[in-house]
């Protein structure tokens, strides 16, 4: 599926609020260990310190509302988030506050599900973030604005209540990060993962039914039901499927979804994902994959999504880019490729890289059991 949207530059309204809590964050600490404690001066830091929390709300409303989510703002936002927990909670060990667990669990949280997100990204599995760490970072960020308050009031009943809720978020900083390795597990016991077909020689339609038809018996084998979610390939993967004799006890059928109002309605392809990422994007590669096994039934399906050509280029986003997703209920996997050639070639190559997902998924599912 093509996009047409323009690039909306690097500083939009929402990066440059972004770029502002990162710059204030040491302005703050400043504020803070000059004016700090009781008083008026206790007031005017709790007070900075909750716009400062508030500037995150505002620069993501901001970049959902305008459609403006850039690559720069994806990788500096997370960064301010981090920086500002991190450095109040710093703020509060000088002052001399028990938080030092706390500080060594979020820290240690954060590099290490950093880490993990860039060994399985190698692998093209895509962890997407869950309620878990939003509720974790709402809760962190109230218990450290009681503690600031609690602090300017000198008020020891409304510091216990804070040093409780912290408690709470270092629960769910540990729970969110224990999600993260369980749906990475196999990603990350997985040493060899299938190669992908990206040679240069170009596929033709009987080399697509002839690898259909060795996917349709490992399926067979392993006693499982196969189902597509096509966008650029306009049902060829089912094609190719169905075009082998017999394949009506394995393959349950294909969600056409070119439109991005069909990719909503029947795969639940989140508006907020089109609207940050569009359709040519790892996120909705995944949630279209899962979307067709609950539409369809099926125990696996693959997705494809991309921009075939001649035309429908973005910055970052060049004709022949396609992403894939295949989720067999255990786990999702997504990878891109960028393919050569002409608008049949990108689509046939498509549709042997989809069948190859499906294969290496189905052996994948066999092998669990």
């Amino acid at each position: 599926m093509s996009e047409k949207k323009s690039s909306p530059g690097m500083w939009t309204p929402a990066n440059i609020v972004t770029s502002v809590r990162v710059v204030f964050v040491p302005v703050w600490l400043l504020m803070a260990q000059l004016l700090g404690g009781v008083g008026v001066g206790g007031m005017a830091v709790f007070v900075a310190f909750c716009l400062l929390s508030l500037t995150d709300k505002l620069d993501g409303y901001l970049a959902r509302s305008r459609n403006e989510v850039t690559t720069f703002g994806k990788f500096l936002d997370p960064i301010a988030d981090k920086l500002v927990v991190i450095v109040a909670l710093c703020y509060l060990l000088e002052t001399g506050a028990p938080v030092s667990w706390a500080l060594l669990v979020i820290v240690s949280r954060e590099f290490l599900v950093s880490g993990l997100r860039m060994v399985v990204a190698t692998k093209g599995v895509v962890i997407a973030a869950g309620n878990l760490g939003k509720w974790k970072t709402a809760t962190t960020m109230v218990s450290i604005c009681g503690a600031l308050l609690a602090m300017a009031i000198d008020s020891y009943a409304l510091m216990c209540v804070s040093y409780g809720l912290l408690v709470v978020a270092v629960v769910l900083t540990i729970w969110s990060g224990v999600d993260y390795f369980v749906k990475s597990w196999g990603a990350l016991s997985d040493d060899e993962p299938e190669a992908s077909d990206k040679s240069d020689a170009a596929p033709t339609w009987d080399d697509a039914v002839s690898l259909a038809s060795r996917v349709l018996d490992q399926a067979r084998a392993a006693g499982l039901s196969v189902g597509t979610a096509e966008s650029c390939t306009g049902g060829l993967v089912e094609a190719s499927l169905t075009a082998v004799p017999g394949s009506s006890d394995v393959v349950m059928g294909a969600v056409g979804s070119y439109a991005c109002s069909v990719k909503e309605a029947l795969l639940g392809v989140e508006h907020d994902t089109l609207e940050r990422v569009g359709a040519v994007s790892s996120e909705c590669a995944s949630e279209m994959a899962r979307g067709a096994r609950g539409a369809l039934g099926c125990d696996v399906a693959v997705s494809v999504t991309g921009i075939a050509g001649p035309g429908g280029a973005v910055p970052g986003k060049p004709v022949g880019l396609v992403w894939f997703g295949v989720s067999d209920g255990h786990e999702t996997r997504t990878e891109s490729v960028v393919f050569p050639g002409d608008r049949s070639e990108v689509r046939l190559r498509s549709v042997m890289h989809a069948l190859e997902l499906l294969r290496s998924m189905c052996g994948k599912a066999a092998a669990r059991g």
